[in-house]
């Protein structure tokens, strides 16, 4: 990770968190994790701190993945040596990732010229104007484009480091990992950023009762229908509950919960795709294909490959 002046405290400890951290539950190491700034002390942002003692910038040549430096000041250009040494990354086929501003790094670099990302809400209008090449989607929480990775705010910065476990290690390792952070092992890259919330007449219910009445029955057949009878609501009322407080559809919930959990079977050994579709509620061998090519990327066959038992 690129520390540079002025950078943002917060993102450089999402990532200290989630990818420099000791894992003696988990029993293997995830990560080198390293820092590295374009000077031997960095002031970080407002002079809150000041960074010492880290590696010189050549330390990013060497990066399987590299995340690039974020600050509040959008409009002050990167350091000519930050930006040389994220066009060198991406030239030799390293991972990018930009959390937050760090989106208009990436951009000034030039790496991100007709592909897809994103950048904190408040900054898209200036984002768009500077960098039109870019097809900014400036309402989601994070955007996976292959070898470059972006999120928005500062919490989404937790997300798409879990999302990065989670396509590195598997769902098994990425939940691990949450609960160490005491933080939601998955929320979907496409959720939007805020969600508006006027105060209601009579105080809303909490979805939590429903949610984890669903998670324990997953491999039953459950419809809307079924979720909006248990919070004893009509299923247009449970529609906008899912929208208010989780940003998606009651649907698209259930199918993201019966993915994951079909991913953590086939991470436990299960090899029958007919039992994995089946105990994941997602019926039958073909539609678990189906899904699980298109939320994880990967054929179920290649996951098992990638995280099941004895993958490397």
């Amino acid at each position: 990770m690129i520390v540079d002046e002025n950078s943002n405290p917060f993102e450089l400890g999402c990532a200290t968190e989630v990818f420099g951290l000791r894992r003696p539950e988990i029993g293997r190491e995830l990560y080198d994790f390293r820092l590295c700034s374009p000077r031997p002390r960095t002031a970080m942002r407002d002079g809150f701190f000041t960074l010492g003692g880290v590696a010189g910038l050549e330390a990013a040549d060497t990066a399987d993945t590299l995340i690039v430096p974020n600050r509040p000041d959008v409009e002050v250009p990167r350091r000519p040596a930050v930006l040389d040494a994220v066009r060198r990354a991406h030239a030799r086929g390293a991972r990018l990732v930009g959390f937050c501003s760090g989106a208009f790094t990436l951009a000034e670099a030039g790496v991100l010229d007709g592909r897809r990302a994103t950048a904190h809400w408040q900054w898209a209008g200036a984002f768009r104007v500077r960098f039109p090449a870019v097809r900014l989607e400036e309402d989601v929480l994070f955007v996976d484009d292959g070898d470059i990775l972006t999120a928005a705010g500062s919490a989404a910065a937790l997300d798409l480091g879990l999302y990065i476990v989670r396509r590195d290690h598997g769902a098994e390792i990425a939940n691990s990992v949450s609960r160490r952070l005491v933080f939601a092992a998955h929320r979907d890259g496409g959720q939007r950023q805020f969600v508006e919330r006027p105060v209601p007449d009579v105080p809303d219910a909490s979805l939590a009762p429903v949610l984890a009445w669903a998670l324990e029955r997953l491999d039953a057949p459950l419809t809307v229908a079924d979720l909006a009878g248990r919070a004893a609501v009509s299923a247009a009322t449970l529609h906008r509950r899912f929208r208010a407080e989780l940003g998606t559809t009651p649907l698209a919930w259930l199918v993201r919960e019966r993915v994951a959990l079909a991913c953590r079977l086939i991470e436990r050994g299960e090899a029958r795709l007919e039992t994995v579709a089946r105990r994941s509620g997602l019926g039958t061998a073909a539609h678990l294909r189906t899904v699980m090519r298109r939320e994880t990327g990967l054929a179920p066959s290649a996951y098992r490959r990638r995280f099941g038992p004895g993958s490397a």
